[in-house]
């Protein structure tokens, strides 16, 4: 053994290079038990083929030995070779002492292949050796999670929790939260996310989006502030903790949360649509229409943003904003009919009457079945003396909705 010590003094004093001469040079003289210890050191310092190697002779000589066949197994996942290890770890039988570990990579195995039905019934033949075996639940419960099979899994979960409540790091009552807020009962989710007790930045911010989901604004707003003190760059809360504060009535702290966000994220449409939409509740038209422009200016396909401002142009009666917006939207490639539609309705109150022939005659062809483009279409062209045009397209709007008792008796008039 004194060279394998002289090996792991030179690793740990990062002599890596003449840590594996030493091993490799004394591996022909190295007895079993010495073989079997430079392979655990081979598995952890990362030289795995070279462990494998090892592992074969071994597994030769020794071929009921259950610990090196786990050993290779384990090697064989770590290089992808899954084939391989399901290859020795079914070799496994139930007299064998490591079956029930066996069946447990095996299970993750199939799992990993998509093979699901195969993998819980590797799990569900160790939970009949094991019955109250947390880690057999567990795993029960997150091959059902992960199939969206949500009823299902949380019986699992609860079993697990009953005798272990923390398994591989992971408390088990996130889990169940999750299961119960992906299944829609929102204040069972709250019950565990309560009993959690690790500040990770990823629960705090699920059981915040829980609480809001449950309409529990106070708990989401409560627990959001406490995330962003530990993590202020946590960034995905500072939109959801906006709208929290507004759906509480509290529109003063949501615009400054929104702004406190952009100054931490400046490329976040969303934070910019909140912005925009807050300050302009809250009187500030200006500020308002600033922030949604730079919504719009980062994602110009951002339909929230693009439709607050037509609308709000249009009740400001602003139509020349409508047009310069349009304009701008359709320069940098947006192709939605109905930008050419609002256009064409603007150019219309603007009185220039040939754009917005240009741009109605261009939506048409995308919303001849859209009975809000055709009437408007329909009444523009009798107004403009197209009256052949303008009927047939009242027509067209009639074949959608023929209860409009006035448009039916306009078009009759027409025909006289």
């Amino acid at each position: 053994m004194e060279e394998i010590h002289k090996a792991i003094q030179a690793m740990e004093a990062q002599k890596t290079e003449e840590a594996i001469d030493i091993l490799q040079n004394y591996l022909p003289q190295a007895d079993e038990e010495e073989r079997f210890t430079i392979t655990e050191l081979y598995i952890q310092w990362g030289m795995l083929e070279e462990a494998k190697m090892i592992l074969q002779e071994l597994m030769q000589r020794y071929p009921k030995e259950t610990e090196l066949k786990v050993m290779m197994a384990e090697i064989h996942i770590d290089l992808n070779e899954d084939e391989e290890a399901i290859g020795i770890l079914n070799d496994f039988t139930p007299e064998d002492e490591g079956y029930l570990e066996a069946l447990l990579q095996l299970a993750d195995l199939y799992q990993s292949q998509g093979l699901f039905e195969v993998a819980e019934q590797k799990l569900l033949t160790a939970k009949q050796l094991e019955p109250n075996e947390a880690i057999i639940d567990f795993a029960l419960g997150e091959l059902a999670f992960s199939n969206g099979e949500y009823n299902k899994c949380i019986p699992f979960y609860e079993n697990a929790m009953h005798h272990q409540p923390v398994i591989a790091d992971i408390e088990v009552a996130t889990r169940l939260a999750e299961a119960y807020a992906a299944n829609g009962e929102f204040e069972q989710a709250l019950e565990y996310f309560q009993q959690v007790q690790e500040d990770n930045p990823e629960v705090m911010f699920r059981y915040g989006f829980v609480a809001y989901q449950a309409q529990r604004n106070d708990i989401a707003i409560k627990i959001w502030e406490k995330l962003i003190d530990e993590d202020p760059y946590y960034q995905s809360v500072y939109p959801l903790l906006s709208a929290a504060y507004d759906a509480e009535g509290m529109p003063k702290e949501a615009l400054e949360m929104a702004k406190k966000g952009l100054s931490k994220d400046e490329y976040n449409k969303e934070l910019y649509h909140l912005a925009g939409s807050l300050s302009h509740k809250a009187g500030d038209k200006e500020t308002g229409y600033k922030y949604m422009r730079e919504a719009v200016a980062l994602d110009p396909g951002y339909k929230k943003a693009v439709l607050f401002l037509i609308e709000n142009y249009k009740s400001d009666g602003d139509y020349e904003a409508i047009i310069e917006l349009i304009n701008q939207l359709l320069s940098l490639g947006e192709e939605d009919p109905n930008l050419y539609f609002e256009l064409a309705k603007a150019y219309e109150e603007e009185e220039e009457y040939e754009q917005a022939l240009v741009h109605y005659q261009t939506a048409y062809p995308s919303l001849k079945e859209d009975d809000a483009f055709l009437k408007s279409y329909g009444y523009f062209l009798i107004e403009e003396g197209r009256m052949t045009e303008g009927r047939k397209v009242l027509e067209e709007y009639l074949a959608i909705d023929p209860s409009d008792t006035e448009i039916i008796e306009f078009v009759h008039r027409l025909r006289d």
